[in-house]
């Protein structure tokens, strides 16, 4: 079995502006840093400026890829580098699929950034593929054939392409690591094989906004302000200081501290009684144009995964009386760094409290938790300590501990819609296949058992039109409650087709092609799908969808989006050039593909119409071979 994912690119995503304009970006004069600002004297950081990093993930194929990032430098216009990690830090990039996370508040001196370099490290690397529903552990290759160790990637950007930062105001620059456009991947052989060829991009005014995520130990509350701050921590790190960063909250804001539930103004004081240094992660978004994190939920103390207790965060994929199998699971010790482990059975009893996102009641039993439900447990990993993911199954003990019920995600072709209900072809969970979860006493009667072919979700208002039935549908809300279906599933957001994020992915071999569209113009691009040199990736993903484009009547057409932030790119050997407008982007791709330059591979995100073969992005990534 090949997962056919000929990738071009590992991407950090530095597309640190994109040409073409937008906020962040200028093209005025490059100023000199500051020689007041010394990053590493606080005496001067009056004359710094902050550059807020974040990292985030596209949708792919890896249960797990955790790296170590060594250090990420920028450099600026004149020549002087910037650190703007203080030390390195373990990331698992398959956690930030459906979130970015905060990585960094660097003080920096001011000035015009225009490259940058990161160092990744694969020494201790923990890489997992999806084969036949379980994990087999992957190993990571350059196009070279040789084992990833320590890799060094630069980022050259054009002359436009840069991050300015000034005194008194923010920048912004999120990472994106789309691991799905960036490797091709054989399951065949033991362990799996990941071929990878690394570049790097990364946004000033990101195309994609997701919830942030913001961890750290307290530092100072302001009720006054509605506001705490933190050191910022990322990840799961237990050491280090990040930078400070303020969380703004509301009066709708949830708190979970130390396992007590509490809202608003009530939250902060909570916080403010368990004190300076007490643990924190809060789940929220950021206005990019104010550069204003604002928290929907944050918990605190003993509520933060791996404080004072193991937790192991994961689907539940079975359950059998008080016993729960956790698959997909990433175990945070107290005591030890997090790791992954396909599955972990975790016992609960009458004693488990239970919380879920959005819920502020806090009166739920153990009988909330179904199969699908996506969840932080905390409790004690029992038996002896493992960080083998393809060790048997783990026993956690969380009779005296915690569960909170995440948002879950659904992926589906529609049945029938109907008002208040629509019935789907379920077929995936948080992007694990269904095949692997047992519905088995979900149902008020065993005859009531969800069923996979014929899920039902309640909609409440959010009933789709009937003309959605046999298309793409996903839905994000929460299992009901073990054995009280039917409905299977309350959903909180449903998108139908309409506007299902697709992907579309196309290789031409490692030679290329020099005619990879048979039309480049201001008004689109016209894919050739029947050129001779595609190779095994040559799909859309629409939601759960695989459309194959070399089986389509015509060839593809793909348009920008007329709406909201875009970005274009062109990546060859030496350089990566950032657009922002589609007509500057078309302009050097056409001139690019001179005959003789060859397109490597090409990546696209957006919406895609099948009846008119029609795909409306608003990422656009294309790697040539220049001869």
């Amino acid at each position: 079995m090949k997962l056919a994912h000929k990738g071009w690119l590992f991407v950090v995503t530095l597309m640190l502006a994109a040409c073409g304009g937008g906020a962040g970006t200028t093209a005025l004069e490059n100023p000199d840093p500051i020689a007041a600002c010394d990053p590493a004297d606080p005496a001067t950081y009056g004359e710094c400026g902050t550059v807020l990093v974040a990292l985030t993930d596209a949708d792919g194929d890896f249960l797990n890829y955790t790296v170590d990032v060594i250090s990420l430098e920028l450099e600026t216009a004149n020549g002087r580098v910037i650190e703007t990690l203080p030390r390195s830090t373990r990331i698992n990039f398959t956690d930030y699929v459906d979130l970015t996370e905060l990585v960094t508040a660097a003080t920096i001196p001011p000035a015009t950034y225009v490259s940058g370099t990161i160092r990744l490290d694969y020494t201790d690397a923990e890489v997992f593929v999806e084969a036949n529903g379980a994990s087999k552990e992957a190993e990571v290759y350059g196009t070279d054939g040789a084992m990833l160790t320590q890799t060094e990637l630069r980022i050259q950007l054009s002359d436009r392409d840069r991050l300015v930062v000034t005194k008194g105001r923010p920048a912004l620059l999120q990472l994106d690591f789309d691991l799905a456009a960036s490797h091709e991947v054989d399951v065949a052989p033991t362990p799996a094989e990941a071929i990878s060829e690394q570049f790097i991009l990364a946004e000033v005014s990101p195309v994609d906004e997701k919830d942030i995520r913001v961890r750290g130990p307290l530092l100072a509350v302001s009720e006054d302000e509605m506001t705490y701050t933190v050191a910022l921590r990322p990840f799961h790190d237990r050491q280090g200081d990040f930078g400070r960063v303020t969380v703004h909250v509301t009066d709708e804001t949830e708190f979970e501290v130390n396992e007590e539930m509490f809202i608003g103004v009530e939250g902060l004081r909570a916080l403010n009684a368990a004190g300076a240094g007490t643990p924190t992660v809060a789940g929220g978004t950021l206005n990019v144009a104010e550069r204003r994190f604002t928290a929907d939920i944050v918990l605190a103390g003993s509520s933060v995964p791996g404080i004072d207790r193991d937790a192991v965060v994961g689907n539940v994929i079975k359950r059998e009386g008080n016993f729960l199998t956790v698959r997909g699971a990433t175990i945070v010790p107290s005591d030890r760094r997090a790791h992954f482990h396909d599955d972990v059975v975790v016992e609960v009893g009458p004693d488990t409290k239970v919380f879920r996102d959005g819920d502020r009641q806090g009166d739920l039993g153990i009988d909330a938790i179904s199969i699908g439900q996506r969840v932080t447990i905390r409790g004690s990993q029992g038996g002896v300590p493992t960080t083998d993911a393809n060790a048997p199954q783990i026993l956690f003990d969380a009779t005296q501990g915690s569960v909170r019920m995440h948002l879950t995600y659904l992926s589906g072709v529609v049945n029938t819609a109907m008002p208040g209900q629509t019935d789907i072809t379920l077929h995936s969970i948080d992007r694990r296949r269904v095949a692997i979860f047992d519905f088995s006493g979900t149902g008020t009667t065993s005859d009531q058992d969800a069923d996979p072919d014929n899920y039902e979700i309640a909609t409440g208002n959010l009933t789709l039109a009937s003309f959605a039935e046999g298309k793409p549908i996903v839905a994000k809300g929460f299992p009901s409650a073990f054995g009280m279906a039917p409905p299977d599933f309350y959903g909180r957001t449903v998108v139908d087709y309409t506007d299902v994020r697709s992907a579309l992915g196309v290789g031409w071999g490692a030679s290329g092609t020099t005619a990879p569209f048979t039309s480049i113009g201001p008004d689109g691009l016209i894919l050739d799908n029947d050129n001779e040199d595609i190779d095994q990736r040559h799909y859309i993903k629409q939601g759960p969808v695989l459309i194959d484009i070399t089986e389509l009547p015509s060839d593809t057409t793909i348009v920008p989006r007329e709406t909201n932030r875009k970005a274009f790119y062109i990546k060859s050997a030496d350089s990566l050039r950032m657009y922002s407008d589609f007509g500057d982007f078309v302009e050097d791709l056409g001139m690019s593909l001179d005959g003789a330059t060859a397109a490597r591979s090409m990546h696209a995100r957006g919406l895609y119409d099948a009846s008119a073969n029609v795909f409306t992005a608003y990422k656009i990534g294309v790697h040539l071979l220049e001869p």
